[in-house]
């Protein structure tokens, strides 16, 4: 981008000045017309004015490219949307939820503008986490070399957050052309912005950050926004590298509309913001220096009010969401496993550890698809290939650019792979998205905003990633260390959770997990990696589908339900219920957690008419819950007994080898269980 003059009152054309001057007018009068919405019961019930940031966001909207740049605006950045392109009708449809609104469909809340075919992108309500994905599409705008930058915007409290410190530190660390705005009009809702940050400028708190530049400017003022941005844009351009555009701003009215102003700023206060309205100084400016009469202001002004008008006509003859429609957008449909469809095979080969199923298959799918990628912490670094060397190999094979270390910072990492995702529809990621399955906790936030990116979206986006954790126990590992959080994750909708138990599973499941558009929780039992049990000939480029199940012994007097580590367990306790009680059990190894083959375990129960399920989390609130829950719901009359369960004591997993043992389920356990479900 070819640097140039600045703009100002004097030299900046007439034909701009005036589309400025009609964007303001129309997005203010909106701005003033959406409470009215709520009051006449027709929607927006959340509106977060924008009046006083209007500077800086005309100036955000008007140095986006769409389909070049990327946008992640916030929910008080109606300006900047409608400046970036979006139309008044649009902007009215969000805010009243229509079905044709282009951000959502009426899914997400008012007031959270995006055209994601456009680039400008459906962000969550967790304010500021959208700084992580703006900087995971930065990573792929260099890696792919794009001609754009991305823009990301947000209030100065916002920045309090944990999150977008780490953004503004991995993209410095990894020099990406992310712009980070910080709209300053110096509240946190109610909280005053010296509650929030050491300088008074939070932009300062950044200093010491190595390659980021930081403009500051005067957010209320047209010229000095549209010229920081400008510079902005040419400096993250030719120098590759983050920049924060700390703009200085006024909250004329309350935080929204549920929020009432008057109890924590005195009239003396409000009525001083009044004063800095950054439309009425644009107006003065443009008379004062005679680039337009009062005349031609009024004729905009009249032009703005019928704009709005006719947008308000037109969006409320707009349909409204279909209620059946919740059920669209939940979950992508995955890659079909055509070859393997029932995720079987005959056995033949050679036996390969589960360690050795992962690596030779994320090795396989890399040369597949040059599209892919794999970070985390630790995963690439000389021959080591994280704590456990499931990644071993790779990034000598496949280069530093597409398989490297992230910080020690999960929830960057899971925020930056929903941002690569972002920048095209191609691009797979692989993530170890901690250590271990226990330290994934920093990042929920960031799981659960994309789980529901689909959903939120309407359809228009969904990330496209693989989050690698290794799991459970049996290795003495004690807290942080040896803990299942797979029930907790199973309430999350939108995605998917596989839990393999055999090296072939492992691998037909990963390979499916690479190629399938969504979200996918891939849960490895590190107990396992090595375990000759686990170990299996694997077809080459095998595959396991989603959501069915696989039968590991034939039974039929008794249903185990079971996966991951106690699979293992269960065949052992159903092999020697066989020999001492002569009785049989069939054990069904789910592998596939959501989707739940339902179907097979109802089939198993009809069959058999008792059921133990068996995994190694906790028995209270562990996904064993849902699973009783669903055969009482689906099989009751066909049950003989009580659906019993078995898995870990409700309490943390100790270090010492004695408390392990005595917290989780092993073969005697479970043997206990079943030969008295046998016997009931």
């Amino acid at each position: 981008m070819a640097k140039t003059k600045k703009y100002s009152i004097k030299t900046t054309d007439k034909k701009t000045l005036e589309k400025w001057y009609r964007l303001l007018t129309v997005g203010r009068a909106i701005d003033e017309k959406a409470p009215n919405y709520l009051k006449q019961a027709i929607g927006w019930s959340y509106h977060a004015p924008y009046a006083g940031h209007d500077g800086i966001q005309l100036a955000i909207g008007q140095v986006f490219e769409k389909g070049k740049d990327h946008l992640f605006p916030y929910y008080r950045d109606m300006m900047t949307a409608f400046s970036a392109g979006l139309t008044a009708e649009e902007l009215i449809l969000n805010g009243i939820s229509k079905d044709t609104d282009p951000a959502s469909g009426g899914r997400h809340m008012s007031n959270h503008f995006a055209k994601p075919e456009w680039n400008i992108h459906n962000v969550s309500s967790c304010t500021g986490n959208h700084t992580q994905q703006a900087a995971g599409v930065g990573r792929a705008m260099k890696y792919y070399n794009g001609e754009g930058v991305i823009i990301s915007s947000q209030g100065e409290s916002s920045v309090s957050e944990g999150y977008v410190y780490e953004a503004i530190n991995g993209a410095s660390r990894e020099e990406v052309p992310v712009i980070f705005v910080f709209q300053d009009n110096g509240y946190g809702i109610a909280v005053p912005k010296e509650d929030q940050t050491a300088n008074r400028k939070v932009a300062d708190n950044f200093r010491g950050f190595k390659n980021l530049k930081i403009i500051h400017c005067n957010g209320k003022d047209v010229f000095d926004s549209m010229n920081a941005m400008r510079e902005a844009k040419e400096w993250a351009l030719e120098n590759q590298q983050p920049v924060i555009v700390h703009a200085n701003c006024v909250r004329i009215h309350s935080h929204s509309n549920s929020d009432r102003h008057e109890l924590y700023r005195d009239e003396n206060e409000r009525n001083y913001v009044k004063e800095y309205d950054p439309i009425a100084k644009y107006r003065r400016m443009l008379l004062r220096y005679e680039r337009f009469t009062e005349k031609d202001l009024e004729k905009i002004e009249e032009e703005a009010k019928k704009i709005v008008k006719d947008a308000h006509k037109k969006a409320l003859k707009a349909p409204d969401p279909k209620p059946d429609s919740i059920f669209d957008y939940v979950s992508p449909e995955p890659y079909k496993a055509s070859k393997y469809p029932d995720g079987t095979h005959n056995d033949s080969g050679n036996k390969r550890k589960l360690i050795e199923a992962l690596n030779e298959t994320l090795k396989a799918e890399f040369k597949a698809n040059p599209d892919t990628f794999l970070y985390g912490q630790d995963v690439a670094h000389k021959d080591k290939g994280g704590i456990f060397n499931v990644s071993k190999g790779l990034q000598q094979e496949f280069g530093k650019e597409r398989v490297f270390n992230g910080p020690i910072a999960e929830d960057y990492i899971t925020g930056t792979a929903n941002g690569m995702s972002r920048f095209d529809e191609k691009i797979r990621v692989v993530i170890e998205g901690a250590e271990f399955a226990d330290y994934f906790w920093p990042a929920m936030e960031q799981l659960v905003d994309s789980t529901h990116d689909y959903w939120r979206s309407n359809g228009k986006f969904v990330p496209n990633v693989t989050i690698r954790l290794a799991s459970g126990g049996y290795i003495g590992g004690g807290l942080y260390h040896s803990q299942n959080i797979e029930g907790a994750l199973s309430t999350l909708p939108g995605l998917r959770i596989v839990y393999p138990s055999f090296a072939d599973d492992a691998a037909g499941l990963l390979r499916t997990s690479m190629r399938s558009r969504g979200m996918t929780m891939f849960m490895e039992p590190k107990a396992l990696y090595n375990d000759p049990k686990a170990a299996t000939p694997i077809p080459d480029d095998f595959e396991v589908p989603f959501g069915k199940a696989r039968i590991r012994r034939e039974g039929e007097d008794v249903t185990i339900v079971t996966y991951g580590n106690t699979t293992h367990m269960s065949l052992d306790a159903a092999e020697k219920l066989q020999d001492e009680l002569d009785m049989s059990v069939e054990v069904i190894d789910i592998r596939s957690l959501i989707p739940l083959d339902t179907d097979t375990i109802i089939e198993s129960v009809k069959k058999t008419n008792k059921v133990l399920v068996v995994h190694e989390d906790k028995v209270f609130s562990g996904f064993g819950a849902e699973i009783a829950a669903q055969i009482s719901d689906a099989a009751f009359e066909y049950l003989d007994g009580p659906v019993m369960r078995v898995g870990s004591t409700f309490t943390p997993v100790g270090f010492n080898r004695i408390l392990e043992k005595a917290i989780l389920p092993d073969t005697d356990k479970i043997y206990a269980s079943l030969k008295k479900l046998a016997e009931y």
